[in-house]
């Protein structure tokens, strides 16, 4: 059996899950990244492998979400696309009419507008938290509320009480404030989820053409206070898919698919599921070169760099790739005459 992985990197969460040939999805999982990205994609590729047939192959991987280079390096992506990209197709694969999806993580918000299936315009908020859903875990905690259980809260309010949303510090002491004038839980609640939908459309959803049909994805569509919050903000029915949690993932995926199904690049990357086991160390210094003075990534796998990035100029990435053609990958150089050791190519060290 044939299929592609899909692999989302966030700051909060990290999504792995493997398609079929169809593109339809055959298992996921989603687990914390905890600060540990690394630890957390060789966590998810293990999860994964019990969880599909033994006899699975993977014939493209996509990787997506903010550690996306990474990401693609640890599992050996063929494919390395934006989180904008990727969550636009999978939201029109769900819902092939769509024109807007609202996305909200647990640490960044984004919302895409979408005509006739391409990207027209996005957004993203990566400064205030109060629009996120680490704002509403914060939030729960201080109530003693289960975060899973904050949206049936929500739902019971009977008069949802007003709450600056514009700034954390502010929700929290205004919260603080309408505990103390007695307001219900409930309400207090519904309050907060309205105060993110508030804060959401007022920054990151500005200005922009927000038309039906509007898909609702990330970790925090989960909350149906937040769903209703929403529905009663834009005045119009909001959908939540299926597989609102993993949706990165899954554009990955489709788009390694897509990549991969036409068969002009021949066999995947993929390192295979053993990447779990192997050994990856992340380093990084500061490049001299010039005023810029970037911050150059290299990772490692058993000791040896595989990648490095981060720099403007490329001249550390076309090191890397210089030292793969002429010292990793000789055959490439085998119809070509031998070079004498006085003219060999020397790089320096890595």
């Amino acid at each position: 059996m044939r299929g592609y992985l899909g692999v989302d990197v966030g700051s909060v969460s990290t999504n792995l899950l493997a398609t079929d040939e169809q593109g339809n999805i055959i298992a996921s999982i989603y687990i914390r990244t905890k600060g540990q990205p690394i630890d957390a994609i060789q966590e998810g590729l293990a999860i994964l492998q019990k969880d599909l047939p033994s006899d699975f192959q993977i014939a493209g991987a996509g990787a997506t979400g903010s550690g996306r280079t990474l990401a693609g390096v640890i599992v050996g992506a063929d494919l390395v696309k934006n989180e904008i990209t990727a969550h636009a197709v999978a939201a029109s694969r769900s819902v092939p009419d769509v024109q807007t999806v609202l996305e909200v993580g647990g640490q960044d918000s984004k919302i895409i507008i979408l005509r006739n299936g391409v990207v027209t315009d996005f957004a993203m908020n990566t400064v205030c938290a109060a629009g996120t859903g680490s704002f509403l875990d914060h939030q729960a905690q201080r109530l003693n509320v289960p975060i899973e259980e904050f949206g049936s809260y929500a739902l019971k309010a009977s008069n949802p009480v007003r709450i600056a949303g514009r700034c954390t510090v502010f929700a929290e002491s205004d919260m603080v404030h309408k505990q103390q004038l007695g307001h219900s839980l409930e309400d207090i609640i519904a309050g907060l989820s309205e105060a993110l939908v508030r804060n959401y459309l007022n920054n990151v959803a500005r200005g922009k053409d927000i038309s039906p049909p509007v898909v609702f994805q990330g970790g925090v569509a989960a909350n149906v206070g937040i769903k209703a919050a929403f529905e009663k903000a834009l005045g119009t029915p909001v959908y939540v898919p299926e597989h609102f949690g993993v949706m990165g993932a899954w554009g990955a995926a489709l788009l390694a698919q897509e990549k991969m199904g036409a068969g002009r690049y021949g066999p995947s990357n993929f390192r295979g599921f053993q990447a779990s086991e192997l050994d990856y160390e992340a380093s990084s210094f500061d490049c001299q070169g010039c005023p810029n003075q970037c911050e150059v990534v290299g990772i490692s796998m058993e000791g040896k760099v595989i990648a490095r990035w981060g720099d403007r100029c490329g001249r550390w990435e076309s090191m890397f790739v210089k030292r793969i053609i002429f010292y990793m990958v000789p055959n490439i150089l085998s119809h070509r005459p031998q070079r004498s050791p006085q003219r060999a190519i020397t790089l320096p060290p890595m």
